[in-house]
């Protein structure tokens, strides 16, 4: 059968926007005590260095497993031990943490309700004065460590998703104060530093936040929230697949846009958001995840100040730490730190231009950007549809012009066929653990393969044609 052709054109002489890597901002992780792990210490290098994240986020800085604060003997000693370790780290290979003020020690817990394998304690305080003291304890410990040139250039998030019962068992009202006695108790140790909320989930709460702040004239720099596209779709009971199958196509992209038109100009940080909200989603594995990823970024660009992804490495053990090498886990890098496509999804953003130029033409499920940087041009194309919606390959043909000269074309695919270790995995017996040969074989198959590809050039304009896959990406590099 043959292919319809679908045109794409661009001028690269046309206005272009300045395209900061706002993705790169913040990456989220599991909870504290995994960074304490030298294969997790690891694999946040290996991110930072080849994808370029400055920020990691993750829960519990203040649960019991961490001994910030324990009640011995009526006494309540506090050991910010384990945290140093952490910001002495993350320091280290040039990241700073997006500090996320979670959750409560028992000690000073008005309830012992939990959350996750490790449980997080989900009560407000019994006395809010005993979390002013903690938190004043622990920023004047950090400023005094690290200095406020180097603090001031952290991010302090008050809890997580308080608008659900699983991470709050306190009222709107009782995280409004908890917002309060943070914020207040930070911006006394020193104003410059960083403190927004609310950390919710589903987008919710944020007019009523910012209502609130404003009534009492308390500071926000920054508005926090979450998303999924599974968020309120499908019926309760419905399998990850049927929830995504009933969502839309660019809903993260809408309601992203709706937060910004709340946000009243502060800057907007997502401090999580994924392809689903399942930690064992066997798409997080797949090539759909990465055009998925690069569709849905692609769309915030121009809308909030930080995107971050949850999570870097399936190193990670909310429910239980599954030892099998490709579970569905959230991780751009399974837990033998092998890249899925969902990384080298983010490995072809990160070598993105700063230049966005504007691309005309338009399919229901592709998608073409085309980014500038000096002597290089890079497009971008995905064909991306949600499940069980119609998606076909599709053949391309891209047209740029005003183009003085171009050295040579590359193209670089990920999809079924290419950078697809879970599919390598599958074919060799979907074994339970690997050994050293196997992970190195994995790895390899991971790789993004960079070929030559055909294209012609005539009177300053160029025009590439190729094939894209379903759930497919496909990068190309024009070197001028």
């Amino acid at each position: 059968m043959k292919l319809e052709v679908i045109n794409f054109k661009c001028d690269v002489k046309d206005k272009r926007i300045v395209f900061p890597h706002f993705w790169e901002h913040t990456i989220g992780a599991s909870h504290a005590t995994m960074a304490l792990r030298s294969d997790w210490q690891k694999q946040l290098s290996r991110c930072t260095k080849e994808l370029g994240f400055k920020h990691v986020r993750f829960h519990g800085l203040l649960s019991d497993n961490m001994y910030t604060l324990v009640d011995q003997d009526n006494t309540y000693i506090y050991s910010f031990f384990n945290i140093d370790q952490i910001c002495d780290f993350l320091l280290s290979i040039g990241m700073r943490p997006f500090m996320e003020l979670s959750f409560m020690p028992a000690a000073i817990s008005s309830g012992n309700k939990t959350v996750f394998s490790y449980k997080g304690n989900i009560d407000p305080p019994r006395d809010y004065k005993d979390w002013e003291t903690l938190i004043s304890k622990l920023i004047a410990h950090l400023v005094k460590r690290y200095g406020i040139d180097e603090v001031s250039k952290w991010f302090f998030e008050v809890w997580n998703e308080p608008n659900l019962k699983a991470f709050w068992d306190g009222s709107q009202a009782d995280y409004f104060k908890l917002y309060q006695t943070t914020v207040t108790a930070i911006k006394k140790i020193d104003k410059t530093l960083k403190v927004g909320g609310p950390a919710t989930a589903n987008n919710e709460w944020i007019t009523d936040f910012i209502v609130f702040c404003k009534k009492n004239n308390l500071p926000v720099d920054f508005i926090s929230t979450h998303h999924y596209p599974t968020d309120s779709f499908g019926k309760p009971g419905d399998d990850t697949i049927t929830q995504l199958s009933e969502s839309k196509r660019s809903v993260l992209h809408d309601e992203a846009k709706n937060v910004k038109e709340q946000a009243e100009g502060k800057p907007i940080y997502y401090t999580e958001w994924s392809t689903s909200s399942n930690p064992f989603d066997g798409l997080h594995d797949e090539p759909y995840a990465a055009a998925f990823i690069i569709k849905t970024i692609m769309e915030a660009s121009g809308i909030v100040e930080g995107y971050s992804y949850w999570t870097f490495s399936d190193i990670f053990d909310e429910n239980y730490f599954s030892s099998i090498p490709f579970h569905g886990g959230f991780g751009l890098l399974n837990i033998n730190g092998i890249p899925k496509p969902a990384y080298r999804a983010y490995e072809l953003l990160h070598r993105l231009g700063n230049e966005l130029l504007t691309v005309h033409g338009k399919h229901k499920t592709v998608d073409t950007w085309v980014t500038y940087k000096k002597k290089e041009i890079n497009v971008l194309i995905t064909n991306w549809a949600l499940p069980r919606h119609p998606i076909h390959t599709e053949f391309i043909h891209l047209q740029l012009e005003n183009i003085e000269e171009v050295k040579s074309v590359f193209i670089e695919r990920i999809d079924h066929d290419h950078s697809n270790a879970n599919k390598v995995w599958k074919d060799d017996g979907m074994k339970d653990t690997l050994n050293r040969d196997e992970v190195n074989m994995l790895e390899a198959a991971s790789v993004l393969e960079k070929q030559s590809i055909r294209n012609t050039y005539k009177d300053k304009s160029i025009s590439i044609e190729v094939f894209i896959p379903p759930q497919g990406i496909v990068f190309l590099t024009l070197e001028l």
